[in-house]
């Protein structure tokens, strides 16, 4: 009787760590300034246009905008789950598309309400195809290489402001705001949902079940890990970091401007923030390789809490302003590294899209928050100044809680700290 051939099995994370074809990370690096530009640039750029023509307030559409975010932190937990069982090629497709049809939405939205469902979809449609998807892609496919990969990835996205913010104004002065969110969906679907469909073909692990990538240790339970004091306090941590700093960016230019500074130097002083991250993720490389997890964490997040709270305090010279936030952007462009590669650093790769959906969830909430919840901590404060300061302690204490929990494991004396 004649036997079956066996059926090839699917691919595992061993199988995984073969060179890497180049355009996938063209490609993602590519798609991710267009997403970031797109979806998330645009908008501060054309909300003087939007509110003029719509009579709706800023706050209203900054609203629509943040129950996008909101949506995308939820979207973020299932998307976590289908990376990890299909991987990114239809994740990020699928994304791509849906994210072109909610721009249409915004454009095409009559009142509010529809504008605040067309950015809804939107924010789900991000959780597909900005950095959560991306990143899960490069821990999988780059292997011990992730690093190096992540850090040319987020360098590119990082170029998404810069590239978008000013052609979405070239845009405005020949269309309204309608017009150049109608050209703007073109132009994502046109660049990203072919290169996601056609680039992102690398094969894709099998999720372990019943024991580890290499067959013979039993795979970590993911319900141990998101439930372990380790993973709840990254998680807190990460989210009053991702809180602060989001919010003291937003912040920076009232911050300058209520000191006396005019718009446009302001408007310099956030640039140079920008660049500032761009060499925070150069630097994270080396900083990976001569410390472990936690003294790497701790040392971002207190250097993050010094320089906001030095940004409080210092209002010149204007060379002394622009060191201090040249450090501050270095401090968040290496916290956007440590946010990708923090499951992998303590849990390794294994269903890394879900951990990190999970473990990110509430920092886009918080994200979310940061605009409506800046102003009312200005109130509260009584200044943007007193605010800074007052983020500066809580990206301090980010950084108390994750050393507060690994020194109650033990003290830190080796490597993997």
């Amino acid at each position: 009787m004649p036997t079956r051939a066996p059926e090839p099995e699917a691919p595992t994370r061993a199988d995984i760590h073969a060179p890497v074809p180049r355009r996938v990370l063209i490609a993602l690096c590519a798609t991710q300034i267009t997403s970031w530009g797109v979806l998330f640039y645009a908008l501060p750029v054309l909300l003087g246009d939007l509110t003029a023509d719509t009579g709706w307030s800023t706050a209203a559409v900054m609203g629509a905008f943040s129950a996008g975010l909101a949506a995308s932190a939820l979207a973020g937990i299932a998307v976590g789950h289908v990376l990890d069982r299909r991987g990114p090629r239809l994740v990020m497709t699928a994304g791509s598309a849906l994210a072109a049809v909610a721009l249409v939405g915004v454009a095409t939205a009559p009142n509010l309400w529809t504008f605040t469902a067309a950015w809804i979809l939107a924010g789900i449609a991000q959780a597909a195809v900005l950095y959560k998807p991306a990143f899960a892609a490069i821990t999988t496919w780059y292997g011990p290489e992730r690093v190096k990969a992540l850090t040319v990835l987020t360098l590119a996205g990082g170029l998404a402001s810069t590239v978008y913010a000013p052609f979405t104004a070239y845009l405005a002065e020949h269309f309204d705001w309608r017009g150049v969110y109608l050209v703007l969906a073109a132009i994502l679907a046109v660049l990203t949902i072919p290169a996601h469909a056609i680039a992102l073909n690398p094969p894709w692990p099998q999720t372990p079940t019943e024991t580890s990538g290499n067959g013979t240790a039993p795979a970590l339970n993911r319900r141990q890990i998101i439930t372990s004091p380790t993973f709840i306090a990254l998680a807190a941590a990460i989210a009053l970091a991702a809180f602060a700093m989001s919010t003291s960016n937003l912040y920076l230019v009232p911050l300058m401007t209520g000191r006396g500074t005019d718009t446009a130097t302001a408007a310099w002083v956030l640039g140079i923030c920008g660049a500032g991250q761009l060499l925070g993720r150069i630097a994270y490389a080396p900083i990976a390789i001569r410390t472990g997890p936690t003294v790497r964490a701790v040392a971002i997040l207190a250097i993050g809490a010094a320089t906001t709270l030095a940004t409080a305090l210092i209002a010149g010279p204007l060379g002394l302003v622009f060191a201090t936030v040249i450090l501050l952007g270095a401090a968040r462009g290496a916290f956007t590294l440590l946010d990708a590669t923090a499951i992998t650093d303590r849990w390794g790769p294994n269903g890394y899209g879900t951990l990190h959906g999970i473990l990110s969830a509430p920092a886009t909430v918080a994200i979310a928050l940061s605009p409506w919840a800046g102003a009312h901590l200005t109130a509260w404060t009584g200044g943007t100044p007193q605010m800074f300061t007052l983020l500066a302690a809580v990206i301090a204490l980010a950084a108390a809680i994750i050393l507060v929990e690994r020194m109650a494991k033990g003290p830190l004396g080796n490597r993997h700290s």
